[in-house]
């Protein structure tokens, strides 16, 4: 059975803790700096309300995470599985987004480790859409393998659709523990 919001899911760098409605206030604490969303198709969601609405949508997901520093314990971001398909044998993993902090480091490289690897036991396909603006996460996600497969437009939890860029990392082409 393929558990969307394991607790297992750790390493020297990060740990994934299934995302609780009782922690808005520390995961907006980070997603509160307007830079981390310049790149992303809804750039307004370090305001409060509207981050109001991604959260809902990451808890309504049921397979949110909250990240946290395993060297000290702090939230640094989240991400989440979304849309199991298991007819086609493929999930996303989306609406990531890290401190500022943590960029050029390897918690969003450990953390995408972390869930591939994980998601690779039950399913054959993994399946990213980024803001065709966001070449920060484009980049980040080509440097682990995945390939742009197709342009669409894709509608966010509550908020507008947008141009976004499909990439696919196939368990055939993935190696464990990369």
């Amino acid at each position: 059975m393929f558990d969307v919001q394991p607790t297992h899911l750790n390493n020297e760098w990060i740990s994934l803790v299934p995302l609780q409605t009782s922690e808005f206030d520390k995961l907006y604490a980070v997603a509160a700096d307007p830079l981390i969303w310049e790149q992303h198709p809804n750039k307004n969601r370090y305001k409060k309300e509207v981050f109001q609405n991604y959260f809902q949508g990451a808890i309504e997901s049921k397979g949110a995470f909250l990240f946290l520093n395993t060297s000290n314990g702090e939230p640094i971001g989240s991400s989440r599985f979304c849309n199991y398909d298991q007819i086609a044998h493929s999930i996303e993993i989306g609406y990531t987004f890290f401190s500022r902090d943590c960029w050029g480091k390897p918690f969003n490289q450990s953390a995408k480790h972390l869930m591939i690897n994980y998601a690779f036991q039950f399913v054959d396909s993994i399946i990213f859409h980024i803001g065709a603006g966001n070449i920060r996460s484009q980049k980040a996600i080509e440097r682990i393998g995945a390939i742009k497969i197709a342009e669409e437009v894709h509608e966010y939890y509550g908020e507008d659709s947008s141009l976004n860029y499909v990439y696919e990392i196939k368990k055939q082409d993935w190696k464990i523990n990369k």
